[in-house]
């Protein structure tokens, strides 16, 4: 298989949808929502794209400073060619594109636990997250 990868490339929204879909990580995303799923990759300011000829079969979708910190929002790779190295290229030319101190910081999703310590990655242990719409304890 031979893929191209491209940085910022502008993507078709209902493709970057079926990625999403095509992937687990369209349970966790509001793929349904169009407006919501444009906004999020458009105010992304890295999204690395993976390239099957024509199709687009992979998104790692970032929001990041580009020399401290990286938070990899999304990182979507088709069913068809997960297992393959594409997700760990994805995240390759997402570091290739940062600066050479910029740390990638991500919140795994249930299915890829295990996935982000076997190429690397480790557990930070305070992470935090405030939902949408909850209030900050007085």
């Amino acid at each position: 298989m031979s893929l191209v990868y491209k940085v910022n490339e502008p993507l078709d929204l209902e493709a970057a949808i079926a990625v999403y879909r095509a992937s687990t990580l369209g349970e966790r995303r509001p793929v349904d929502d169009t407006e919501r799923m444009r906004q999020m990759l458009s105010n992304a300011n890295l999204v690395v794209s993976a390239w099957d000829g024509e199709q687009l079969v992979g998104i790692s979708r970032s929001v990041t400073d580009w020399v401290y910190c990286c938070y990899l929002s999304d990182l979507a790779v088709s069913a068809s060619h997960q297992r393959g190295g594409v997700g760990k290229q994805l995240i390759r030319e997402t570091q290739a594109a940062l600066g050479p101190e910029a740390k990638i910081i991500l919140l795994a999703a249930p299915a890829a636990v295990g996935y982000y310590p076997h190429i690397g990655f480790e557990k930070h242990p305070s992470a935090w997250v405030l939902g949408a719409r909850e209030e900050i304890i007085a």
